[in-house]
């Protein structure tokens, strides 16, 4: 592994110069890569594995709400009875067996997927939900076999965007089960294969605390509610709508955000207005001490598995889907997002489309 800095801490991380496509090829001859779900990440992972010559096949039904998935996987070139198979038995033709299904399903669908696990196959995740909290979702794997995981840091559309681009995006990685002894080594192969652009090194349990507060916190509820509190705040103070969205969502996608990632925020801040850079460090601190107590109490509730909890509870009812759809349908139809549909209408590239 190369030892690379981070903010003053050595860290291990494995580049695709150490370990090469070609060494993940020879790792993964011997292997068959059975994808169990051909969602956002199951999609992405087993195409990108495919343009890199590993030999993949899908698992996934074609009947129910399933049947959309397993139509999208025969427009991609999956063909029936070779390549596409029922959940089932490419759980049982494969070796390596990405279990890609939702936190949910995979609960579901255990008791299929562990009666086809064979002596050294090795089971693979992509989060290490299920194994973590073994005991709420019943998986509990067998002693004999392999238990992986490669983590993208971003959604499937990321992964599969970004191996098309020639670039890739960055995982983590981890081994909670090594019977073979050859599990790191498959971990690596796979990490590669999917298309990512450097690994490093976690366990099932901190992928899993880090990742639920990520999604809770900055990357998705912390940010949304962010949003929503200063649009209503300008709203509130007269300012319009387009106004608003602007000055609340459009000018962070559309500008900073992009800054922040080419060069950090230090960058950012140096490359804007002398009253912006002003404002924003005197109220940063101010937003850090007002928010840290309710990451305090996300972090808790993660690591007690009381958000767990939560997540099964919710997506184990027969209505799941349609209260889901309801709460997706307040923010799609709120003002703030309706505001936002025309303002990215405006937007240059969208012009000629308008």
């Amino acid at each position: 592994m190369a030892k690379l800095d981070f903010g003053g801490v050595k860290e291990d991380v494995i580049t695709r110069e150490e370990f090469t496509l070609k060494q993940a090829q020879k790792t993964l001859k011997g292997e068959i890569v059975a994808t169990l779900g051909y969602g956002i990440q199951g999609r992405a992972q087993s195409l990108n594995m495919r343009d890199n010559g590993i030999k993949v096949i899908i698992g996934q039904e074609n009947s129910g709400v399933h049947k959309a998935y397993y139509d999208l996987a025969v427009q991609d070139g999956w063909v029936p009875g070779e390549t596409l198979f029922s959940m089932e038995e490419a759980a049982w033709r494969g070796t390596i067996k990405q279990f890609l299904l939702t936190d949910a399903g995979q609960r579901e669908t255990w008791p299929l997927v562990k009666a086809a696990l064979k002596e050294g196959d090795a089971l693979y995740f992509s989060h290490g939900f299920s194994i973590v909290y073994g005991k709420i979702t019943g998986v509990v794997p067998p002693k004999n076999i392999d238990v992986i995981l490669v983590a993208p840091k971003g959604s499937g559309t990321s992964v599969r965007r970004n191996f098309v681009a020639g670039s890739g995006i960055n995982s983590s990685f981890a081994v909670y089960q090594d019977y073979t002894g050859k599990a790191m080594d498959r971990v690596k192969a796979m990490g590669i294969a999917i298309g990512s652009g450097y690994l490093f090194p976690t366990t099932f349990e901190k992928e899993v605390y880090s990742d639920l507060t990520g999604e809770r916190g900055v990357l998705m509820g912390a940010l949304a509610g962010i949003m929503e509190a200063q649009y209503n705040c300008l709203r509130e103070h007269g300012h319009s709508p387009s106004e608003a969205f602007n000055e609340t969502v459009e000018e962070l996608t559309q500008s900073l955000i992009r800054l922040v990632a080419e060069n950090g925020m230090d960058w950012m801040y140096a490359n804007c207005s002398a009253t912006a850079q002003r404002g924003a460090l005197d109220w940063k601190d101010v937003f850090r001490d007002a928010v840290a107590p309710v990451f305090d109490r996300l972090y808790a509730s993660v690591a007690s598995g009381e958000e767990t909890r939560i997540v099964i509870e919710a997506n184990s009812k027969p209505d799941y889907k349609e209260r889901l759809e309801a709460e997706l349908k307040q923010i799609r139809e709120s003002e703030m997002w309706r505001a936002g549909k025309t303002v990215r209408s405006l937007r240059p590239e969208n012009w000629r489309k308008s």
